[in-house]
């Protein structure tokens, strides 16, 4: 059944569930935000943990931070800090990620930046200025373009953005198929949460698929993501538009001049933060169906510009604080985590992530190519801001750092190399603070 697109004015939002657990239970983010949001799984995962609806939610300890503690942590603090070609690298943290990376192979490619004293920071990298195709990576850039269109709109009301980002409902068209990643459906009378493939027809709060796009990194939402970026970019004021004029823009704008659009609709937000567009830059939608719309160009990422990314963002500079501060949230998962965030070495940290892959297989005598162990083509993208421990302990200092890792590993499993290197990294991150 195909839904009119419509905006809920004033819509009532439930509260958060209350815990089961007592004073002192975590309420971790972001299950804590159903009331603020509007995200429906939120409160399905809640109910679920707490065993009022069938299902199994495991959450290590580092998910469980509750979503006041999440915060920014250079902003305010270390406003001036950019990396560059020519940063100073921290001697000892160089040598140790070299330890870690040098000996493997050389397509591997890493900024690391130590922030556990913001205000004096050290920094590590091998080959950093060196890039690839960024994958499920370029959501981050699709995430940052829709909250910049939003401060465009409302500069100086983030109160009428969320509210935007939680009322607006958007129907999954053609722009949606075809995907692979399964996302969570919520029965109308909460009865469960079943996890399936994004089907034309399906409605969502615009919140609800940003979420499905940084969390299970949902192909289909990252491109519906992107088309509402493009129709506020266009419509301002008169957002969201009904489906005669969304489709009357889409039909009559020549291809070239949608595809001039979507980009600019991604990358203003960039360039304003200070980014280098040409070394950080998504130019081609996530699903077959967007791009007969809306054809593609060339997308490129490096280590340093997804580190500048990061930097950014702890800043509070991407799009402005507000922005900033509901992306990380938005990248704090509260489900099973994957490759880089898999490792058991950081169960305790709280762990801001987003991957992408792409792997290609040709036919080669002895060898069984698969997922994520492409002979052809093996890329596998980490981007991580980790707090470990996630809740600091007496006489324990907190580690924090960010790392952008980027490989071409052939015939590997390389999601299980970049676990293995997530542990590494803690590890040396620890000895370096021990």
């Amino acid at each position: 059944m195909m839904w009119p697109r419509v905006l809920l004015v004033g819509a009532v939002i439930i509260g958060a569930v209350a815990s089961s657990g007592g004073p002192g239970v975590a309420r971790p983010y972001p299950l804590d935000g159903y009331g603020y949001t509007g995200i429906r799984r939120l409160r399905g995962y809640r109910l679920m943990r707490e065993g009022k609806i069938p299902g199994h939610l495991h959450l290590v300890d580092g998910s469980l931070l509750p979503s006041a503690a999440i915060r920014l942590r250079l902003a305010g603090i270390n406003d001036t800090l950019d990396i560059g070609p020519d940063t100073p690298r921290d001697s000892a943290l160089q040598a140790a990620l070299e330890r870690v990376v040098g000996a493997r192979d050389p397509s591997y490619r890493v900024a690391l930046l130590d922030i556990t004293d913001p205000r004096h920071p050290r920094y590590a990298a091998i080959g950093e200025t060196k890039g690839y195709i960024p994958g499920s990576v370029g959501k981050l850039l699709v995430m940052t373009g829709l909250f910049g269109q939003l401060r465009r709109l409302f500069p100086d009301d983030t109160a009428a953005r969320a509210a935007l980002l939680r009322n607006t409902l958007v129907t999954a068209d053609r722009f949606a198929v075809p995907n692979s990643h399964a996302v969570p459906v919520v029965a109308d009378d909460w009865s469960r949460v079943i996890h399936r493939r994004v089907r034309e027809g399906d409605v969502f709060t615009l919140w609800e698929w940003v979420d499905h796009m940084a969390s299970p990194s949902s192909n289909a939402a990252a491109s519906m993501v992107w088309k509402e970026t493009l129709l506020l970019q266009h419509f301002g004021r008169a957002f969201p538009a009904d489906r005669e004029a969304e489709d009357g823009f889409l039909a009559t704008t020549p291809r070239r001049e949608l595809s001039d659009e979507s980009i600019q609709a991604l990358e203003t937000p960039l360039a304003e933060a200070g980014l280098d567009t040409v070394e950080l830059r998504l130019r081609t939608y996530f699903t077959v169906g967007a791009s007969r719309v809306v054809p593609g160009k060339s997308s490129y990422a490096t280590p340093l510009e997804l580190m500048r990314w990061m930097v950014k963002l702890e800043q509070g500079k991407l799009v402005d604080r507000w922005s900033s501060l509901e992306m990380k949230k938005l990248l704090y998962f509260t489900r099973r985590r994957y490759r880089y965030a898999a490792s058991p070495a950081l169960n305790e940290a709280a762990v801001y992530f987003k991957s992408g892959s792409l792997y290609r297989c040709r036919a080669e005598e002895g060898y069984s190519c698969g997922k994520y162990r492409g002979n052809a083509l093996n890329l596998m993208h980490s981007v991580a801001i980790v707090e470990s421990p996630a809740v600091p302990l007496p006489r324990v200092r907190q580690r924090v750092y960010l790392i952008a890792l980027m490989s071409n590993v052939l015939r590997v499993n390389s999601a299980g190399e970049h676990l293995a290197l997530a542990t590494a990294i803690e590890r040396l991150i620890r000895r370096l603070h021990s």
